[in-house]
């Protein structure tokens, strides 16, 4: 009995594993064939299928229609990761699981990726398939009157053979490198996330004893501050100009204006492109490069930040001042309402502040956002020093889904651009409305009696496929200056990384 139930589990088991490794086939970038993969990874990715085997047979008690129901799996996690792919330069890793959560409630930072059409095909694929294995293939227990516990004993055994496979597999680590790319092609992508995932539960204590701000000595939190100081984290901004000649000079009058005043200036290095702000965000806070950071440098903020790492904001509130991050977003997102305090914010501005607030686009403008930390500066008047961690939101695509004008177009462009260059007018927009905010935020810090400084530095370029299609991709670098109210720099140019950012606006960290 017990043999006549693994012989007819055999053929679409074997099937379906052949199958998953096929499947692999079509990711970017392509792993490496699997008998060229270490064994480790064959075993983990070999553990995994049966569990989900397993299970899906216990619930529908039809192997082939178990079989198609894993392989679907499958291939929605090899459609997301070449959709990532396309768009940041960086397939899918296991801390981007918790965006599948993230894009049912928000869902225009996500689907316009991947694509309307693709999300449909996916959810038309699946009922076909569910219609199809419910009607054609008989359930292996079809007798009403039978005992189903020795079928689900059986069917629960499999999966967790193939719990104990994986999980003795995944001990035996191979060189994972946490270069997303690299990691995928030599191991597969069943193998990494597995890996991925239990790297995220190890110990952080190195990690966090690397931090520059945990080293502050005593004297250095206690000197008395003299100076508000305010960062725009601007989204998405970088100086279109450098790559796109045909970009007008005006675009970015003011922050030409302010980086010739500056102390310093730059092309800034920063661990994201195209989206997860989180990852520049958190290591211009805590100092920590992404390299240093293991698996937890894809989102920092799942995990690793819960731990209270000591950062910027900590050891400005030790020194006096009042910590405010203002995000015109909801607080939830990325978990911030829970993580920023632990990074030592005094107060999370979300966009319950921007009831009333004027949008541009879809999202609450950097107009908007400037004028709140001007009310917020004017009203601190001679009390405790702000320090403001501003993260902007206007240019937050997705560009393709902007209409653009022939105003636009004049506003922003000297000469024509290659067709299907849409985004490269929107974006241009928005860093019109963006370069108007930094003038004002300057200004508000001139009249002020206490001394300012402004830091300003962009988290990612955008992501603007069409036009990096037909123009090439940009570097990754975004750029960034710091400017003081009561001085006028040189302009000095300092290329640098986010890691060395907060160093350079106020020292008193120690080196990394």
């Amino acid at each position: 009995m017990v043999g006549d139930w693994i012989a007819s589990l055999a053929p679409p088991f074997v099937l379906g594993l052949a199958l998953s490794w096929a499947l692999e086939t079509l990711l970017k970038p392509r792993p490496v064939a699997p008998w060229r993969r270490p064994r480790a990874a064959i075993a983990v990715h070999t553990g995994v299928w049966t569990i989900l085997f397993g299970l899906e047979l216990a619930l529908f008690r039809r192997p082939y229609f178990a079989v198609a129901n894993v392989l679907a799996i499958q291939a929605v996690l090899v459609l997301v990761s070449n959709s990532k792919f396309w768009s940041l330069k960086e397939p899918l890793v296991y801390p981007d699981f918790e965006y599948f959560s993230d894009a049912m409630r928000h869902p225009r930072l996500y689907l316009p990726f991947l694509g309307l059409a693709n999300a449909f095909l996916l959810a038309a694929s699946y009922g076909a398939v569910l219609w199809l294995g419910l009607t054609c293939e008989v359930s292996l227990v079809f007798d009403p009157g039978a005992k189903l516990g020795p079928f689900y004993a059986g069917a629960f055994s499999l999966a967790g053979t193939g719990l104990l496979l994986a999980y003795f597999a995944g001990q035996h680590r191979a060189a994972v490198t946490f270069d997303a790319g690299a990691d995928l092609h030599r191991f597969g992508l069943v193998a990494c996330l597995w890996w991925y995932g239990s790297s995220e539960r190890q110990s952080s204590t190195d990690i966090l004893n690397q931090a520059p701000f945990g080293g502050v000595s005593t004297s250095q939190q206690a000197r008395q501050p003299d100076r508000d100081i305010v960062c725009i984290q601007s989204e998405s901004f970088f100086d279109i100009r450098r790559y796109c000649g045909a970009v007008k000079e005006s675009v970015l009058g003011n922050f030409d204006r302010l980086r010739a005043e500056s102390v310093v200036h730059g092309r800034l290095k920063v661990p994201a492109w195209g989206a997860n702000t989180v990852r520049t965000e958190f290591t211009f806070l805590s100092g920590l490069p992404a390299a240093s950071l293991g698996v937890h440098r894809y989102n920092p903020y799942r995990r690793l930040a819960m731990q209270g790492v000591p950062t910027l904001a900590s050891h400005l509130r030790d020194r006096g001042y009042r910590t405010v991050c203002v995000h015109p977003y909801h607080g939830s997102f990325y978990r911030r309402n829970e993580i920023l305090p632990q990074l030592g914010f005094d107060e999370f501005i979300t966009l319950e502040a921007f009831q009333n607030a004027p949008l541009f686009g879809p999202y609450v403008s950097d107009a908007a956002v400037v004028e709140y930390v001007v009310r917020r500066l004017n009203a601190a008047g001679n009390d405790a020093p702000l320090f403001v961690f501003v993260i902007t939101m206007e240019n937050h695509g997705p560009l393709h889904w902007e209409r653009i004008t022939a105003e636009d177009v004049n506003r922003v462009l000297d000469s024509p651009v290659p067709p299907e260059s849409e985004d490269l007018v929107a974006y241009a927009r928005h860093l019109c409305n963006a370069d108007h905010s930094f003038a004002r935020l300057a200004n508000a810090l001139r009249l002020r009696s206490r001394a300012g400084t402004l830091c300003i530095y962009g988290d990612h370029v955008p992501i603007m496929s069409k036009v990096y299609a037909a123009m090439g991709e940009p570097d990754g670098m975004t750029d960034y200056l710091i400017w003081r109210s009561d001085s006028s720099g040189s302009g000095e140019r300092c290329d640098a990384s986010v890691e060395n950012l907060a160093r350079l606006l106020v020292g008193g960290a120690r080196s990394s």
